[in-house]
């Protein structure tokens, strides 16, 4: 069984798919309830209400699960939001700790109450989503560090559950084609240009793609994994150091 917070879009979404068809009973977590339980009948799974940053939230769902499918095997923390590229003197305290409160302490609350569980009982797979806006500099001032964090703190968890029997990794997507994407690209926030070409591999990736590598790090394949981070990225870290040569070179 696999519990999937952010379930109702996105990657979340596409993991739910993927789980899913992989012979998992799916429970899709999300605050937007009618997208939850739309998903949740589309797989044939169960969907709870879920506000991740808001730690009553956190147990009743915890509870729920527990009373009603017992532990979980895997957790997939997805859910998580985006932010405005914003100079610090612009962006508002207040949007600054909701990407935190969200991105990295609903990750951890999560983490926490689930992972105890599987802790106990001797085994598990929590695969935390972060992003490669947290493994070097941008223009995201709070949800880059959040993002940094989660990477971070799934290094702490992984050694301190791997004793346990629980596996802890995380996958950090590149620019993904995602509702949240596609809102930046109408608003002009981002050019889908220069999303594909700041890529090797000259494209943004398909949330399909990392639900992928999300159920890889949750199978017995990966058996002997944890702590690790795995970008999932169409090569964009290896090539944004190419913009200081000139760009990457195009036949």
């Amino acid at each position: 069984m696999a519990v999937i917070t952010g379930g109702a879009s996105g990657i979340g979404n596409a993991c739910a798919q993927l789980l899913a068809a992989a012979g998992a009973r799916v429970v899709v977590a999300d605050r937007n309830e009618a997208a939850a339980r739309a998903v949740a009948e589309a797989v044939g799974g169960i969907a709870l209400t879920l506000d991740v940053g808001d730690e009553h939230s956190v147990d009743t769902v915890v509870a729920a699960v527990l009373s009603q499918c017992g532990v979980p095997q895997v957790l997939v923390n997805s859910a998580g939001v985006l932010q405005r590229t914003l100079p610090p003197e612009q962006l508002s305290l207040r949007e600054w700790d909701f990407v935190a409160r969200i991105d990295l302490r609903g990750t951890y609350l999560c983490c926490a109450r689930f992972g105890a569980a599987m802790a106990e009982r001797g085994s598990g797979a929590i695969v935390n989503i972060a992003s490669v806006a947290g493994m070097g500099s941008g223009p995201l001032h709070s949800y880059g560090p959040a993002k940094a964090g989660v990477i971070n703190l799934t290094q702490c968890l992984a050694a301190e559950w791997g004793p346990r029997g629980v596996r802890v990794n995380a996958v950090s997507p590149g620019f993904t084609q995602t509702p949240a994407l596609e809102k930046g690209i109408t608003t002009r926030t981002l050019s889908s240009d220069l999303l594909a070409s700041n890529a090797a591999m000259g494209r943004v990736i398909e949330a399909a793609e990392i639900a992928s590598a999300v159920a890889f790090l949750a199978s017995t394949a990966a058996s002997a994994i944890t702590g690790v981070n795995l970008p999932v990225d169409a090569g964009y870290l290896v090539a944004t150091p190419w913009a200081a040569y000139g760009g990457l070179r195009h036949c």
